[in-house]
């Protein structure tokens, strides 16, 4: 390795597997040299902590680690509270080429560490990521539920029960109703349908035809498993929720900031919080955080000359809770999200649009939690606004003059306009 300035007196590099960690000490030695120390270790939690002090004996202040699947995450722990502690994308841990063994590995890390070539990962802390547990798990809980009702409609269709082509929310309140009965035995359209509540009364003809099917006992054994699953789904949800009520607490001024940007609802705050933490110190401008998400181009300069640089792979919970906001946005009424996505779906397509809507929402979050602030909105005619009447003009008489229009301008500048013979 090239001879440059050690950044880092004492500082140990930690090659992490699914049953044992190799950790390689970096510290001064004789006559200015550099030593180094490696040792191994298991990854049950009492070698964990002889690890811990074995780094403490040699008065390491940086320990740096691979990010290996989850395998990382029991060894960070234990030291996160002893010493400071690097998390390292493995991309950027790329090894000269030659001899490639645990110990070469733990040694290359501290290397790079202790001469700063390499930049920590963004891990938050530990009640951030107890709400980042929390939020993902009832996100996949709410995809189970989601699976479980189209299983539900698969088994009706199969039935001959068109419930679902009636009733908005086949899983409402009249909806279990009469999926209950079903399960029970009952078999008259007249009276399956007679148990709607509300408004769908007005619909009991419709509901007496989409009732009558084909609907046997093993569709009844089918539907009362699915709905004690579903009924299994909404209590786990309900209390996911709770728990991170509890959690977000110390946090619920920046989640209730958060919901005044369109399309961002109390759940999608609680998880963009879960994923990007409260301490925007982490990420020094809103590019920074727009750039570790994954959600702008990348960069690729050669020559003098950009070119178009892919995006790097961020958070993919955080791309998936912008995408849902994002669409959320755009079916806004009057806002300047939903002008941006239709301004640039109408000549880039709905995938870019929806990506540069969620760089916006995401952009507007750093500035809300960081500067504590609330959404500042354009208005819908903030890209009107923009250009002047004189260009506005020339391109509303554009559109009229496709239209058939007939358009004459006199001396003085005054538009007659005559719309094409009928």
């Amino acid at each position: 390795m090239v001879a440059v300035d050690v950044m880092v007196e004492r500082v140990a590099g930690i090659d992490v597997h699914k049953s044992m960690v190799v950790a390689c000490v970096r510290f001064p030695g004789v006559d200015g040299e550099r030593a180094s120390e490696v040792a191994e270790f298991s990854t049950f939690t009492a070698d964990l902590l002889a690890l811990r002090d074995w780094l403490a004996a040699f008065g390491v202040t940086r320990v740096a680690m691979e990010a290996t699947g989850v395998y990382w995450k029991p060894v960070f722990y234990v030291l996160e509270d002893a010493m400071e502690c690097w998390l390292l994308n493995a991309r950027h841990m790329r090894n000269v080429p030659g001899r490639k063994t645990d110990v070469a590995d733990a040694e290359w890390i501290a290397r790079l560490v202790e001469v700063g070539l390499v930049r920590p990962s963004f891990v938050p802390d530990r009640p951030i990521r107890q709400i980042r547990d929390l939020t993902r798990f009832r996100r996949t809980r709410m995809e189970e539920r989601t699976r479980e009702a189209q299983r539900l409609d698969k088994v009706l269709q199969d039935a001959g029960v068109k419930l679902s082509s009636v009733a908005s929310d086949p899983l409402g309140v009249s909806g279990r109703a009469m999926l209950g009965a079903l399960v029970a035995g009952g078999r008259d359209p007249e009276a399956l349908a007679d148990l709607a509540k509300g408004t769908l009364r007005k619909k009991i003809p419709q509901l007496k035809a989409a009732l009558e099917g084909r609907f046997d006992a093993h569709h009844a054994l089918l539907v009362a498993e699915i709905l004690e699953q579903l009924d299994g789904l909404d209590a786990s949800i309900g209390r996911l929720s709770e728990e991170i009520d509890r959690l977000i607490a110390p946090f619920a001024d920046a989640r209730d900031r958060l919901t005044t940007i369109p399309g961002v609802d109390k759940r999608a705050a609680e998880a963009i919080i879960g994923e990007i933490g409260v301490d925007m110190s982490r990420f020094p401008t809103a590019g920074h955080l727009a750039s570790w998400a994954g959600m702008c181009p990348g960069q690729h300069e050669s020559a003098g000359k950009s070119r178009h640089g892919t995006a790097r792979k961020g958070d993919s919970w955080l791309a998936r809770i912008l995408a849902t906001s994002a669409m959320s946005a755009a079916q806004s009424k009057d806002t300047y999200l939903a002008a941006q996505y239709r301004r640039i779906a109408s000549h880039r397509g709905k995938r870019r649009a929806r990506k540069a809507v969620g760089h916006t929402i995401l952009v507007g979050v750093w500035h809300i939690i960081g500067e504590g602030v609330t959404w500042g909105e354009l208005g819908a005619d903030y890209f009107d606004r923009r250009r002047s009447p004189q260009v506005q003009g020339r391109r509303k008489l554009a559109d009229l003059r496709a239209l058939g229009w007939t358009i004459t301008i006199d001396s003085a500048g005054v538009a007659t306009a005559v719309p094409p013979a009928a």
